[in-house]
């Protein structure tokens, strides 16, 4: 058990006086993305560490296990980064998808307006209402998915999105009027 206790202290003391050295290096890695903080991934690796169960072998060498460490997080968060600009560009697309439910054809003489219009009209939306189409329509879940995840009956979240949908078309025809 003392192991385990010195262990925990030797990691928890040289988190505290290398704080700054792992900031520097963390930064060195990282310097090219304004979207990250050095300090957050620090943070991470450190309850990571700190958390391990207490009957997990010693660690040796705690500076190259906490540099490894944070090397590894870093990279984590560069392979999640590319996937979330694919995630971006999946729901640019099906903003522009949704976009043409409502105008009914495909010409995209008003895509960039009506894009606008349809982000603030949704944003706009009461949180039902917003979360529903956000949930169908953005993030690809099924009414079955959606169902067992919030507790809400399916019949009531096709009626959410059937009066969202609703209030989106009366909302971008006076757009749309407007900007004949």
């Amino acid at each position: 058990m003392t192991s385990d206790l010195q262990n925990r202290n030797n990691l928890k003391a040289f988190f505290q006086d290398e704080y700054h050295s792992l900031k520097a290096y963390t930064k060195s890695r990282i310097d090219d993305t304004a979207d990250r903080d050095a300090e957050d991934i620090i943070q991470d690796v450190a309850l990571k560490i700190l958390s391990r169960p207490e009957n997990s072998s010693p660690i040796d060498n705690i500076a190259g296990f906490v540099y490894n460490s944070i090397r590894n997080k870093i990279v984590d968060l560069m392979r999640s980064k590319r996937k979330e600009i694919n995630v971006e560009n999946e729901m640019e697309n099906r903003l522009i998808e949704f976009t043409v439910l409502f105008y009914g054809k495909s010409d995209n003489s008003y895509s960039e307006a009506m894009k606008s219009e349809l982000k603030k009209a949704i944003i706009n939306l009461k949180p039902d209402y917003r979360n529903i189409i956000r949930a169908i329509d953005f993030e690809g879940f099924t009414y079955r998915e959606l169902s067992s995840e919030t507790g809400i009956p399916e019949g009531t979240l096709m009626s959410r999105r059937h009066r969202a949908i609703a209030i989106l078309h009366k909302e971008l025809e006076t757009k749309k009027e407007f900007s004949n």
